[in-house]
């Protein structure tokens, strides 16, 4: 297992409450070894005008899966932070209002002061919608 800090979906998506990611409907549903993967639902708070998935909200849901993997893979979370630095995104397919989305969060490189982390979303019959890299800075805690 590569989190430092054991998660639980309890503590993860307690860990969201009060943030974009609760506005936006993201839960925490499964962990791995070296996995996170969340759902987010495509409703009036993450389509655009078209009644489509909207790409800033596909970014949210990676950038909250990255940024909390970040997190729990830190050796001494009390001491530092990561921080998002750069984040891409490649939107595939459209999802029509209606659905679900599921993003899977994995490592590229989790070093002592940069990390990469895939994220992978799908629709719900689980072809990829959306691919996205980021890159944290870890930085110490102010």
């Amino acid at each position: 297992m590569i989190w430092k800090t054991p998660p639980t979906l309890a503590a993860l998506n307690a860990l969201n409450e009060g943030t974009l990611g609760a506005t936006l409907g993201i839960r925490f549903v499964e962990i791995g070894d070296d996995y996170l993967t969340a759902e987010m639902p495509v409703d009036e708070r993450t389509v655009q005008p078209f009644r489509l998935l909207h790409g800033g909200a596909s970014v949210a849901l990676a950038e909250t899966l990255g940024s909390v993997a970040g997190f729990l893979s830190l050796t001494d979370p009390g001491a530092y932070i990561v921080v998002g630095v750069d984040i891409n995104a490649s939107h595939l397919r459209s999802v029509p209002e209606g659905g679900r989305v599921r993003g899977t969060v994995r490592p590229v490189r989790v070093g002592r002061t940069v990390q990469v982390w895939q994220i992978d979303i799908e629709n719900e019959q689980g072809r990829t919608i959306c691919t996205s890299r980021l890159t944290c800075q870890v930085v110490k805690r102010r």
